[in-house]
């Protein structure tokens, strides 16, 4: 059975009314020096007891990022699911919402690495990307809640 996962894909619109996607880089070593296709959506596994990938993808969200997501549900809408390379099963969904620059991540994992156990944040870097650089930047899987995002805001 394939592992099922959540995330949310902020977005705003800039000065200029271009639009923008928030993206998260993975912390820790393997992927320290990886940049193209490395982002992602601020997204992770469902937790026993929790009922509703949404309330998944909402804590997910606050967890890796220290953003608070809207609470009312129909401020989102629902982008459609993604399978990773892995095999892990990622349904997203959307809202609009900014950014003061200020990452506080509050989860981390912890793994042995060169023989010592190291401790780090889940992610390291979030940025607000137009459409062009998110293509670039976003793992290709999910790309397509990007392509779905346009469609429902038709820009």
């Amino acid at each position: 059975m394939p592992v099922i996962s959540s995330g949310l894909l902020m977005y705003k619109f800039d000065k200029e009314r271009v639009l923008k996607v928030f993206l998260v880089h993975p912390g820790g070593p393997f992927w320290k020096s990886k940049d193209i296709g490395a982002w992602g959506i601020p997204k992770g596994e469902v937790n026993d007891g929790e009922k509703e990938l949404f309330d998944t993808a909402k804590r997910e969200f606050y967890e890796e990022t220290g953003i608070n997501p809207p609470h009312e549900k129909e401020k989102y809408v629902y982008l459609d699911k993604t399978k990773l390379k892995s095999g892990k099963i990622v349904h997203a969904w959307t809202f609009e919402g900014d950014w003061a620059g200020l990452l506080m991540c509050r989860s981390f994992v912890e793994m042995e690495f060169k023989g010592k156990k190291i401790k780090f944040p889940e992610v390291d870097k979030a940025g607000f990307f137009n459409i062009e650089k998110a293509k670039e930047k976003i793992n290709p899987a999910q790309f397509k809640f990007i392509e779905n995002l346009v469609s429902v805001i038709g820009k």
